[in-house]
């Protein structure tokens, strides 16, 4: 029963540890220097994603913008809410496929071997920045992903740890699919 009770308490030591390291090294919006990519993808959900993805490519930082996870119902109001013009109606692509994260990056996968691209930059919320790397680095390995965070400062408190440790667990999930998806590739090779 010690033995338990002390595995238990080892585990509980290096869970809360792994998540303090997670929450110190999300990365901060203010630390982002961004060069010019071959696209940008912005992925839908809570927060300010998508205006600063938008202006992302109306300062010529990529040459296109896939906007990942949309809705088909809110096409109409996402074309008014980031002020659609020749701009949105040239280079705004936008995905309907993707139901979660590793959609997002699946459904990028597929724009960025149609345009042929070899670098993104990547708009996301700032918590969601390390499991969304993991995801498109899994499934675009040669492409270089360039981080864009964007701060999400909706909750505070509770909400905020419970949304953070819920990212947490979820970013360790994708890590450890991503890691058994690499060993099996190179053992293919």
């Amino acid at each position: 029963m010690r033995r338990l009770v002390w595995m238990i308490a080892v585990a509980t030591v290096v869970i809360l540890g792994g998540f303090v390291a997670f929450v110190e090294s999300l990365p901060k919006p203010t630390d982002v220097t961004v060069q010019p990519s071959d696209g940008i993808v912005a992925l839908t959900g809570e927060g300010r994603r998508l205006m600063p993805a938008m202006d992302l490519l109306e300062k010529g930082l990529g040459r296109r913008l896939l906007i990942t996870g949309v809705n088909p119902a809110s096409k109409g109001a996402l074309r008014s809410v980031l002020h659609g013009g020749a701009l949105f109606d040239c280079c705004v692509d936008l995905g309907f496929a993707a139901l979660d994260t590793r959609g997002n990056a699946q459904e990028a996968a597929s724009w960025v071997k149609r345009n042929r691209y070899s670098s993104l930059i990547i708009v996301t919320a700032d918590y969601h920045m390390p499991r969304s790397l993991v995801e498109f680095g899994s499934e675009m390995p040669g492409i270089k992903l360039t981080p864009y965070p964007v701060p999400d400062n909706a909750n505070s408190g509770f909400q905020a740890a419970r949304r953070l440790s819920g990212e947490y667990f979820k970013f360790l999930a994708s890590s450890v699919r991503a890691f058994f998806i690499r060993v099996i590739q190179q053992a293919s090779q």
